[in-house]
């Protein structure tokens, strides 16, 4: 089950992240989530937090994300995961490593998709030219369709001009965090993006796992 087929999921607002390592580690440890009231580390676990609000109160979830669909083909998968080989391109069945490495594919770019008019990005992990497969930082979900996103040529001009343009006071945004590849794709080291602070981490949860997107709360 994904987390969008699970009942009740947009009942109330869902945010978090996923737990990281060093960067140097990858592949190596995995990543860990403490129980802060007896110490545990588990590795397979989520660790949850419900808040409830004074009366009057209302939280609410939102996404900044400066991806859009390009013009490129409609991918489409045969089923949910994070990993693929073969996937419907434009309608005709093919091997997603060949399509990516034949035509020269900037990985850094993530899938998009309209998840009910969010843009709704799944970023590449690794290309297997060898085994023919694909993996995601987050799943894919069959018969939906993505598109490679248009390039970002400055990620902080970007961002900031989104950031202004957004319904939020920036001073409003209660808890953000924003995702890792972005950091590294857009080499944000010493940069600046807007006032907001918060952790950059290996997934963003806003209801669902996204990837490459900031994700905000505030309480109104």
């Amino acid at each position: 089950m994904v987390a969008r087929d699970i009942p009740g999921i947009y009942n109330n607002p869902v945010l978090g992240w996923i737990s990281g390592i060093h960067l140097n580690d990858i592949g190596k440890v995995l990543p860990k989530v403490i129980n802060g009231k007896t110490g545990r580390a588990e590795e397979n676990k989520i660790a949850v937090l419900h808040v409830a609000l004074h009366k009057g109160k209302f939280a609410k979830l939102e996404i900044l994300n400066i991806f859009e669909q390009g013009n490129g083909h409609i991918l489409k998968f045969e089923k949910d995961g994070f990993n693929c080989t073969d996937c419907l391109i434009n309608g005709k069945k093919q091997k997603l490593s060949d399509y990516l490495i034949s035509n020269s594919v900037d990985t850094r770019l993530p899938l998009v998709a309209d998840y009910s008019g969010a843009n709704i990005n799944i970023s590449f992990q690794n290309v297997d030219r060898v085994k023919g497969e694909v993996t995601f930082y987050a799943p894919v979900l069959k018969n939906t369709e993505y598109k490679l996103a248009k390039p970002i040529q400055n990620y902080v001009q970007q961002f900031n001009s989104l950031l202004k343009n957004d319904v939020l006071k920036e001073e409003e945004i209660l808890f953000s965090c924003n995702c890792i590849l972005n950091y590294l794709y857009s080499e944000l080291d010493g940069k600046k993006t807007g006032s907001i602070k918060g952790p950059f981490t290996f997934g963003e949860i806003a209801y669902v796992l996204v990837n490459q997107t900031m994700v905000y709360l505030s309480i109104v």
